[in-house]
């Protein structure tokens, strides 16, 4: 389950260094580089940063993928800094005018709308922008591109990082970590200062109940604050006017996650038809096709992955009936959870009405995964064999045992009755898939507790 470099760092770590989250990048790019081989050439990937959004995770990735999907105003800023010059997608509902005129002016390349009311503040903001001059040097740009921009990114000072970032071509290492960060031109296509915005509706399609019936989430598919009902979609079309800022260039549309390969092709190829059928009744042209991410993610088989494979063949499957749209996808936690590791300590251990709990170091403060998916987080122990107290070392053997935290609420449980062969105070213990949706979604300053140590490795 753990890598090599990754168990060889845990066991290194003092206890004053846990707990700590610990990336293995290299496996990341191995990866993520696969999954990019297993679709069809003329699919985009975009990465959802909101799933790990860290600079060196973002940047391990961008050699494999199109661009990146961000939700607020707060990701543009964050992986425009990061990764500059890769194209951003810019979705999530509730965006304020604030933040529609900071994307403008950051360039981003594409707006997922949410609403008609959304679209006319975009249209707003868009107008005032070109009649001020103030809209950012990359906007309207083709299916794959975006208008080069220079600039730098930020390294991370911990362990072994090494980050890639597309800026102006140059390389620069660290003075203070002697990280290096390979940074590379990006070729890129499309107009650029056009004042002209490229939008994709993001579309609600109702599904029965059968579509869904796999989904650990939905967004859609059913009455929802997210995306526009099919019939909102047709009242938006009037707004996209010959002399206005904004143009249709397709739809988007994140229905459900959780979904195996089967299941997301199926759900793609509605939206792909659906886009199409619309086009045509209108003549819009489209030529774009967001079918969003969630792909499947199984906590309780750490050593499943999603059928990558399978699914690229279905994708291409329906390019070959859709020639005319680029198809793109979002995925976030699928290609970056397996990469991450939390690694703590067993700081005590007792028995309470014939149930074994060890408390660790740390808690669901710094690993909210478990306390919102209501699920056991996979992990491993890591044993350590050194005692030096007087006194017994507390354990539990070939029994089940709770994992928790630090913090004073039952609701504080990575693992809820595990089988474990021995555990014992000062064992190690490594918490696997804690590569998405973990710290960034902790509430890291309940109880003041320390904040945990991040490491990047590299090969």
């Amino acid at each position: 389950m753990i890598t090599t470099p990754v168990e060889t760092l845990a066991m290194a770590l003092t206890g004053d260094d846990l707990p700590a989250y610990v990336y293995d990048l290299a496996a990341l790019r191995t990866y993520a580089q696969a999954v990019r081989a297993a679709l069809p050439p003329g699919l985009e990937l975009y990465y959802a940063a909101k799933a790990n959004p860290a600079p060196p995770v973002l940047q391990a990735l961008a050699p494999h993928v199109t661009g990146y999907e961000v939700a607020s105003g707060g990701e543009v800023e964050h992986v425009r800094a990061a990764v500059p010059g890769m194209p951003l997608a810019f979705g999530g509902p509730g965006k304020t005018e604030g933040e529609l005129r900071r994307a403008l002016a950051l360039g981003v390349e594409r707006f997922h709308v949410e609403s008609e009311q959304e679209l006319r503040l975009l249209a707003e903001a868009a107008e005032n922008a070109r009649t001020s001059g103030t809209g950012g040097t990359k906007m309207a740009t083709g299916p794959s591109g975006a208008a080069g921009a220079r600039g730098t990114a930020e390294t991370s000072g911990t362990t072994g990082t090494r980050g890639t970032a597309e800026t102006n071509g140059t390389a620069e290492t660290s003075e203070t970590t002697g990280t290096r960060r390979t940074t590379r031109t990006r070729r890129t296509t499309g107009a650029s200062g056009t004042g002209e915005v490229a939008v994709l509706l993001r579309v609600n399609l109702p599904l029965d109940g059968g579509a869904l019936g796999g989904a650990a989430l939905a967004m859609g598919g059913r009455p929802s604050p997210f995306g526009l009902d099919p019939e909102a979609v047709e009242r938006c079309l009037p707004l996209f006017t010959r002399e206005g800022p904004l143009r249709l260039r397709g739809i988007h549309a994140h229905l459900a996650s959780g979904l195996d390969a089967p299941a997301q092709v199926a759900m793609a190829a509605r939206i792909a038809d659906w886009t199409r059928k619309l086009s045509e009744r209108h003549g819009l042209g489209l030529t774009e096709v967001n079918v969003g991410g969630g792909m499947g993610v199984d906590y309780a088989h750490p050593d499943r992955r999603f059928d990558w494979a399978a699914y690229g063949a279905g994708m291409a499957d329906l390019a070959l009936r859709h020639p005319d749209l680029t198809l793109r996808i979002e995925p976030g936690r699928a290609l970056t959870v397996h990469c991450g590791w939390y690694v703590t300590e067993v700081l005590d251990l007792k028995h309470s009405g014939g149930e074994a709990f060890a408390v660790l170091r740390g808690g669901t403060h710094h690993l909210r995964t478990p306390a919102t998916k209501q699920h056991d987080q996979p992990f491993q122990v890591l044993p350590v064999d050194t005692w030096t107290r007087p006194w017994a070392r507390p354990a539990a053997r070939e029994e089940p045992v709770t994992l928790v935290g630090q913090l004073c609420t039952p609701k504080d449980v990575l693992a809820r009755r595990v089988p474990v062969g021995a555990l014992r105070v000062g064992d190690r213990v490594a918490f696997a898939m804690a590569g998405a949706y973990a710290w960034n979604i902790s509430h890291h300053d309940f109880l003041m507790h320390p904040k945990p140590g991040f490491h990047y490795l590299d090969e």
